[in-house]
């Protein structure tokens, strides 16, 4: 049984379908119910998720797909020479766009309202578009981010894309990522997931 520490919506959503999409047995922990000493005890730096596994704790969103997937072989992360394009796309969401919006975050929640955090988030909003339209060419010649069967990468872009509603910018969504977006939202795992989190989806789709 594993114990997922979650915030609702959070990254931590993409990785708490996946446990639903290979049907591991876990519980949700929210970390807002956690006391913050303890949770500092269990992820110093205080972020979502942590798996918790036996003794072990995950505490990377990349770490935990592959432990997902070493436990529960799937195709959403396949091992070896075979999930080698997944193992990429995984790591440019997690790697590239993730860190794009938590500078949107930062700056969101951060700067004192006016012309210069407008324009710093004008700014750091156009770098979240540009990858987006990366995806979105990429996806012009490939069902889905890492070829032609979905993958950990797609819901982890899908929760990111949810994100877009916390900021007063405009961050464009090409067709072939909405294409996505709708197959992956659509999936029983997924809707189960933003129902247990209590979480309405209102990304473009």
């Amino acid at each position: 049984m594993y114990d997922l520490y979650f915030s609702p919506g959070a990254c931590s959503l993409a990785f708490h379908t996946m446990l639903r999409e290979v049907g591991a047995p876990f519980q949700l922990i929210n970390k807002a119910d956690v006391p913050e000493d303890d949770y500092a005890a269990i992820n110093p730096t205080g972020t979502v998720p942590v798996l918790k596994d036996g003794d072990r704790y995950v505490r990377e969103g990349a770490a935990i797909a592959l432990a997902i997937a070493e436990a529960f072989p799937t195709d959403l992360l396949p091992v070896g020479v075979a999930g080698r394009s997944a193992r990429e796309a995984m790591l440019f969401a997690n790697a590239s766009v993730h860190p794009a919006y938590s500078k949107l975050f930062f700056l969101a929640f951060n700067l004192e309202d006016g012309p210069v955090k407008t324009q710093a988030l004008e700014l750091a909003a156009a770098r979240v578009a540009k990858l987006w339209a990366i995806l979105d060419q990429r996806l012009e010649t490939s069902a889905y981010v890492a070829g032609d069967a979905l993958t950990i990468a797609d819901i982890m872009l899908t929760v990111y894309a949810n994100w877009g509603q916390f900021f007063p910018v405009d961050i464009p969504l090409g067709k072939n990522v909405q294409r996505v977006i709708a197959d992956v939202t659509k999936r029983p795992a997924f809707q189960e997931a933003l129902a247990a989190e209590g979480v309405t989806y209102k990304a473009a789709a």
